[in-house]
């Protein structure tokens, strides 16, 4: 009997220190600098430093749903969190493990770092709209535009645009100035065009932006490339009254001195004349 207790300890005795040997090492350095990257709803979680004997696990935790792991085992210290963020407005946090090979099956937890609180629909980055069109004719400016397309997908496999998320939310601003000049106007517009009244006599330039009125943070999208019209130009758009002046006293210049020479190279002929007809005379 005593024999059999005896037994019974020694087996618990070694089944604790085999898994006090398994557990996570608790001096595994934890990550650091956990930063959220996301533009258009692609969300990127980095972090620092490089592991060395080592892997990272990432848990994502939802206020409202359940644990989700990604980059299990990864010597990276980045990872592609999109798929899991499709509730674009819970409010998540990261946890990045700090593991080894062995450490992910036993019952202890291992060391972990803690992200900021990241919320994809208020936090997310709006990216660059398309301008797929543009038009000045006379004293109308027309220019149309895409929608940045996100990850996610509908049923029939097409993407969503950030419009069919962020619906009446989201707006767009045109930002135009005459060629040329600094001074810029703007336009606002829910669809996806613009039409503004422009001087048909000049060339504008232009970009988009979106916006989300009802943020904080962040109101402001990523600008689009800048264009500019290109309706024909005289010479006095493109160089300016200055330049006219300058060619003016220059011509005037030229003329002066060729009337110059013109009335010296007269006289000079006249004294000639003169000169070659004394000596018939004095005979």
């Amino acid at each position: 009997m005593l024999r059999a207790v005896a037994a019974g300890r020694a087996l618990l005795l070694s089944a604790l220190l085999w898994r006090l040997a398994a557990a996570g090492n608790p001096e595994l350095p934890t990550a650091v600098n956990i930063t959220w990257s996301s533009i258009n709803f692609k969300t990127i979680l980095q972090w620092q430093p490089k592991p060395s004997g080592y892997f990272y696990t990432v848990e994502i935790h939802g206020q409202t749903s359940d644990t989700k792991k990604k980059c299990i085992l990864t010597a990276e210290t980045e990872c592609d969190v999109t798929d899991v963020l499709r509730n674009v407005k819970e409010t998540y946090t990261a946890h990045i493990l700090s593991v080894t090979s062995s450490g992910m099956d036993n019952f202890e937890e291992p060391p972990f770092a803690v992200s900021e609180k990241f919320t994809p629909y208020s936090q997310t980055v709006l990216g660059k709209p398309e301008i797929q069109n543009y038009t000045q004719k006379g004293s109308k400016l027309n220019v149309v535009f895409q929608d940045p397309l996100t990850p996610y997908t509908f049923p029939n496999g097409s993407f969503q645009s950030i419009r069919d998320i962020f619906q009446h939310d989201l707006e767009y601003k045109l930002y135009y100035w005459k060629d040329q000049s600094s001074g810029k106007k703007d336009a606002t517009t829910e669809s996806h065009k613009f039409e503004i009244s422009v001087d048909n006599t000049k060339n504008y330039c232009f970009y988009i932006q979106g916006v989300i009125p009802s943020r904080r943070e962040n109101r402001n999208g990523q600008e689009s490339m800048v264009l500019c019209t290109s309706i024909g130009r005289n010479i006095l758009d493109e160089y300016g009254a200055e330049v006219f002046i300058i060619i003016a006293v220059i011509v005037i210049a030229v003329i002066t001195l060729a009337v110059v020479l013109s009335v010296i190279l007269c006289k000079r002929k006249k004294t000639k004349a003169a000169r070659e007809k004394e000596p018939l005379n004095s005979i």
